[in-house]
């Protein structure tokens, strides 16, 4: 551990006279030693001098809060208590941490990410989700081409994090754009929002796409005025180019994904639930614990397409499958699956799934109420076959359209099996109508909600505004109107749809701003949520959501020691300071995983947010800068 953190060894002192939970020790038998037994009940670790958040939900408000913690050998939480009572557990070979005031609490439970995905996206020239003119865009093509200039002629060019809403308003995502840089090689530009693709014409070439090519399911290849494509693809239909795309070595690729999750430890996360896996991803977390580089706890959302939806005897075997062939792997907790049932909101895409039609720029109805991927007889005859055998379902679920499919699935799954404990999931949530909300307590379905969206800026006002109109508007992210009638909240992140920042997703949540410039907060005195909800959900409410409670998610003895330390006490400081919060160390199952003073820890670093634009002044123009929607593979899934 690091110097930072004051670690040391102690002999047991203290006092005596103050309250401490505390797990009971093991019992030496006659025929152990003294000295012996005496180590084994030991802790292994105390931290002290701490604010501690135990995240026990009967602990009264009134009663002092704990200043320490003490983890045992086995990697459980043994006691929280006053330091001086703490430390008086203290053996000869017990390390001791000074954590000087800062917070100690259980590790962010990420509910909801991709972190295959940001380990594979490092991989390739990143344009930082920026705004640009058209010839800055180019000339940042440019130089990323002469970086790779060996790769000439048929090297594809692939760069991430192209801002869908970054060019000039009126600028159409064409291939032509593309076609002007001096290159044959294929090139693929992937959305920083996980729903586009933006191609060339050597690429559309090379992937035979021509104005006769179908749109394959949850997908479009959009089409210029003369019927021909233009480049942009949306949802699914990316495939049709990514599939094309060399993909690295597994051994680079391992070694992405191992850095990727060394920088989420720094972030204090201890439990990812990846929110889109196949049998590739599964076969990547297998060989990361095997080599012992698989730091966090995963659950492994399993994706199903729209079309295996519509099959769920073909679906559960699928599904049974692929956990028999990986069920076993330290590290890996299987029984979620993943569906999208709908697309994204903001303009020009608009293919999340609404029940009321969008607006024309004018504020006029439209005749688009979005695209429903599954449709809700299919999502309620596979919820019903997988919660009957046990499977949790988590939905992509964007508009409010979507989010009734999804509650009505659930609903008849009850009414088939009766109610099971499976704990069904609806993600992301933009929009709720009113009359779904209570439908969240009364069916047990848990909101898995990613707030750092919350917040006003280019994708929820100019984006979204004046094509859902200003009553909607009001109802976005309704975190607060679901606590309030009951529902059970989950956070997650969506990395790398967005840069990864626990903290700012704590801030967002409460003050609906977040650390960049925005246009402001985006109706906090309607949705913003408590400091200690929002602390809630991205702990214990994540463990709710993927069945590990039981597990951790609080700091409680028993449970796991998955704990961070942090540099501040999170429930005094200022909201605005929350954003600015650092881990000092994370431990997994009691196992340091990450150490801020550690050359290891210095390598990984806390990451921080890239700013989105705030408004579309700094997209170079007015409103409607050109774009497109959707998404392709597992690792690019929201």
């Amino acid at each position: 551990m690091s110097p930072d953190l004051s670690r040391r060894r102690l002999l047991a002192a203290g006092a005596a006279g103050a309250a401490v939970t505390i797990a009971a020790p093991a019992v030496a038998t006659a025929a152990t030693p003294a000295s012996r037994a005496s180590a084994r009940r030991s802790p292994a670790l105390i931290v002290h001098n701490a604010a501690v958040l135990t995240g026990a939900k009967h602990s009264s408000r009134f009663a002092p809060r704990p200043t320490a913690v003490a983890v045992g050998r086995d990697g459980k939480v043994i006691a929280t208590g006053p330091s001086s009572l703490i430390r008086r557990l203290a053996g000869r070979d017990t390390d001791v941490v000074d954590a000087r005031g800062g917070t100690v609490m259980s590790g962010f439970i990420d509910a909801h990410a991709h972190p295959r995905g940001a380990g594979a996206r490092s991989l390739s020239p990143s344009l930082g989700n920026a705004t640009y003119t058209v010839a800055e865009f180019q000339e940042a093509l440019r130089g990323f081409l002469a970086d790779s200039a060996a790769q000439e002629p048929d090297g594809w060019l692939v760069v991430e994090d192209w801002n869908p809403v970054g060019l000039p308003s009126g600028t159409e995502t064409h291939h032509r754009v593309l076609d002007a840089l001096p290159t044959r090689r294929p090139i693929a530009l992937f959305g920083s929002d996980g729903h586009n693709l933006w191609a060339n014409q050597r690429a559309l070439d090379i992937a035979k796409i021509t104005r006769s090519t179908p749109d394959p399911a949850g997908g479009e290849i959009v089409h210029g005025a003369d019927g021909t494509p233009t480049g942009l693809f949306k949802d699914t239909a990316q495939d049709l180019i990514e599939k094309l795309i060399p993909g690295p070595t597994e051994a680079v690729l391992l070694d992405a994904v191992a850095k990727a999750l060394g920088q989420a430890a720094a972030n204090g996360i201890t439990t990812f639930m990846d929110a889109s896996v196949d049998a590739e991803g599964l076969g990547t977390y297998a060989s990361l614990a095997r080599d012992g580089r698989l730091l966090q706890r995963i659950v492994p959302a399993l994706l199903l397409s729209g079309e295996q939806a519509k099959d769920p005897a073909a679906s559960l075997a699928y599904l049974r499958g692929l956990r028999a062939r990986y069920d076993g792997i330290p590290g890996l907790r299987f029984g979620t699956v993943k569906v999208f049932l709908d697309g994204v909101i903001e303009y020009p895409a608009q293919t999340a799934a609404l029940l009321s039609p969008y607006l024309d720029a004018n504020g006029r109805p439209t005749d688009n109420r979005g695209d429903l991927y599954v449709t809700a007889a299919d999502y309620g005859r596979l919820a019903t076959a997988l919660d009957r055998s046990g499977w949790q379902l988590h939905a992509h679920a964007i508009g409010d359209r979507a989010v009734r499919t999804a509650l009505d699935g659930y609903q008849a799954a009850i009414r088939a099996n009766g109610r099971r404990g499976n704990r069904h999931t609806v993600a992301h949530l933009q929009l709720v109508h009113p009359a779904d909300l209570r439908r969240f307590a009364q069916l047990d379905v848990v909101a898995c909600m990613q707030l750092q969206w919350a917040m006003r800026d280019v994708w929820t006002m100019e984006s979204l505004l004046p094509y859902i109109g200003a009553q909607r508007h009001r109802l976005q992210y309704p975190a607060r109107s679901l606590e309030r009638a009951g529902a059970a909240l989950a956070g997650g992140s969506d990395w790398p749809v967005d840069a990864l920042d626990s903290w700012n997703q704590v801030r967002t949540a409460v003050d609906r701003t977040g650390n960049v410039a925005t246009q402001g907060a985006l109706y906090p005195e309607l949705e913003g949520l408590s400091r200690a909800s929002a602390l809630r959900m991205h702990t214990s409410g994540s463990a709710f959501q993927l069945r590990m409670d039981h597990l951790t998610g609080s700091l409680t003895p028993g449970r796991a020691a998955d704990l961070v330390v942090l540099d501040r006490d999170v429930e005094r400081v200022p909201v605005k300071e929350l954003s600015e919060t650092e881990v000092r160390l994370t431990l997994v199952g009691g196992k340091p995983v990450y150490e801020a003073g550690s050359a290891a820890g210095k390598a990984a670093g806390p990451l921080r947010s890239t700013a989105r634009p705030a408004s579309m002044a700094q997209v170079h123009g007015n409103r409607h800068a050109a774009c497109g929607c959707a998404k392709g593979s597992p690792d690019r899934a929201v």
